[in-house]
């Protein structure tokens, strides 16, 4: 058995029946769909032409949803259907990230995902789907595409019939008979008027950039596309993860400069520098914590990440990294501090050696995963860059020392030390400009949503915020003062440049529409 779908957009008269039906057969609240139905009209009039599409999850039979999953809530059956566990869901929006299609939603009843399961109650009786059994002109076919004697098996093979963004690879089991390309490719029409056919448009916490151009020029400019009725879907990913990407950063970045002193001799490491040093290390790897479990939406269930783990999802294997991390720095921290207070008397020497020796590629690891956390996210093509490890790390460095640099003014802690922040801050934050400029923003991007979220940050919503944000506050102006031997100022104005574009980065690939 392998079950999906076949639109026939011939006959699709864009009623809305299969909308209601679903949501009348699943109980869906309002506000979110599973099932919804997509107008664009192509031409100049009188020669216009309206396309109806029906949109939902594509039962993809390499669901980049359930290998993102940290718990296992999305699964895949062995009939090709692919569904859901809202009693696992710890509501980490990973999989929203993951989904090219815009077909996963956040319950606003339960707090977890939810999406379309093919009816699987239905399928297990015997019935079709609710969606195939109410539509008036039979443009949905449900069935087992391996059956060659099937119906949609017959269908498929009598019809030119195209997916949706077949380049992505989950290989869709949603199959479109005379799908035009204004309603399969959403950023054809990603432009849109403020105001669809009933409804008012609003850019606020949603996927769908709105600008005072209301259609788009296709092929040699002599066809006018807009999109004229759609669903909406919210932005997953808010202000949490910027801000986690931050402090993670100066955590990892300063353990790593401190593992580079010990281990190569590079500076002198005293318990009072150890002790300043290596709290701030602990305090932002707890801030952390704090701001990964904040952005769930069931955060009394984060635990089911350690003790259900799957262990695909790059959010878990990040979660593993970043406990030994803690842990390690966290109880050499706890030594080191105990000896200065005069609280115990103990040789520290092999507590050190185990402590740098054993954190230092720990560290590196909780700078980088969410680099591969991001790849994993299918649906947004701009995080899709073999650059970003490298880049996560280079970060990593620079917030690290960036941060040395200005503890430097406030506390005992050896100049030496504060001197190797200082260079590596100078070294690290040139090249995070380079990386930025020459190879996130100075290459091709592969795909089109890849090009309009590059586009968005530099030359349209996020323009103003990351040219005199990220680029000239949080780089260039730091550079100019490290010159002028002002490097606790540039360093306070390269952390918050760091979290600007980090801001931006985030949100800037959600605004771009996958339906």
């Amino acid at each position: 058995m392998n079950y999906g779908f076949v639109i026939d957009n011939r006959k699709c008269i864009g009623c809305h029946a299969c909308s209601t039906a679903c949501k009348s057969e699943n109980q869906v609240p309002l506000g979110v769909f599973r099932t919804w139905v997509k107008y664009t009209e192509v031409g100049n009039f009188p020669n216009v032409r309206r396309n109806f599409q029906v949109n939902r999850c594509n039962q993809c039979a390499n669901p980049p949803c359930v290998e993102i999953c940290p718990v296992s809530a999305m699964t895949q059956r062995d009939d090709g259907i692919v569904g859901y566990n809202s009693d696992q869901c710890i509501g980490c929006k990973s999989c929203m990230q993951a989904c090219p299609y815009n077909s996963i939603y956040i319950d606003p009843e339960t707090g977890t995902a939810q999406k379309c399961h093919y009816c699987a109650h239905r399928v297990d009786r015997g019935m079709e789907p609710a969606c195939a059994v109410i539509c008036p002109t039979h443009a949905i076919i449900a069935g087992d595409i391996d059956d060659p004697t099937s119906e949609i098996s017959t269908t498929i093979a009598a019809n030119n019939v195209t997916v949706r963004k077949p380049e992505q690879g989950t290989s869709p089991k949603v199959f479109y008979i005379d799908g035009h390309q204004a309603a399969l490719t959403p950023t054809v029409t990603m432009s849109t008027s403020k105001q669809f056919l009933w409804s008012d448009v609003s850019e606020t916490n949603m996927d769908q950039h709105v600008d005072e151009n209301p259609t788009l020029y296709m092929g040699d400019g002599s066809q006018m596309c807009q999109t004229t009725y759609n669903t909406r879907h919210s932005i997953p990913w808010h202000w949490q993860v910027p801000a986690y990407l931050v402090t993670k950063g100066i955590a990892t970045g300063i353990f790593m400069l401190m593992a580079m002193a010990f281990i190569y001799g590079m500076a002198n490491l005293d318990s009072m520098t150890n002790v300043i040093a290596g709290g701030a290390v602990v305090a932002f790897t707890l801030l952390t914590t704090v701001f990964l479990v904040w952005d769930l939406e069931k955060p009394e269930r984060f635990l089911r990440v350690v003790f259900q783990p799957q262990w695909k999802s790059w959010l878990v294997r990040g979660a593993y990294i970043l406990i030994s991390f803690s842990t390690l720095t966290g109880a050499w921290w706890a030594a080191e501090t105990a000896v200065l207070l005069g609280l115990i008397d103990m040789d520290l020497g092999l507590i050190r050696e185990v402590a740098f020796l054993g954190g230092f590629p720990l560290a590196i690891g909780a700078a980088i995963y969410t680099a591969y956390l991001f790849a994993q996210a299918e649906g947004r093509d701009f995080w899709q860059s073999p650059l970003l490890p490298f880049h996560f790390f280079t970060q990593a460095m620079m917030a690290g020392s960036a941060f040395v640099v200005i503890l430097g003014e406030f506390t005992p802690i050896e100049p030496d030390f504060v001197q190797m922040a200082f260079h590596g801050f100078s070294i690290a934050i040139v090249i995070n400009l380079l990386m930025i400029l020459l190879g996130e923003f100075g290459v091709n991007h592969a795909s089109d949503t890849a090009k309009a979220a590059a586009h968005s940050i530099t030359h349209g919503k996020y323009k103003n915020l990351f040219w005199g944000g990220a680029i000239l506050a949080g780089n260039i102006l730091p550079i100019v003062l490290i010159g002028l031997k002002q490097p606790s100022l540039g360093a306070l104005l390269a952390l918050v440049g760091l979290y600007i574009y980090e801001h931006i980065f985030v949100m800037a690939p959600q605004h771009i529409p996958n339906s």
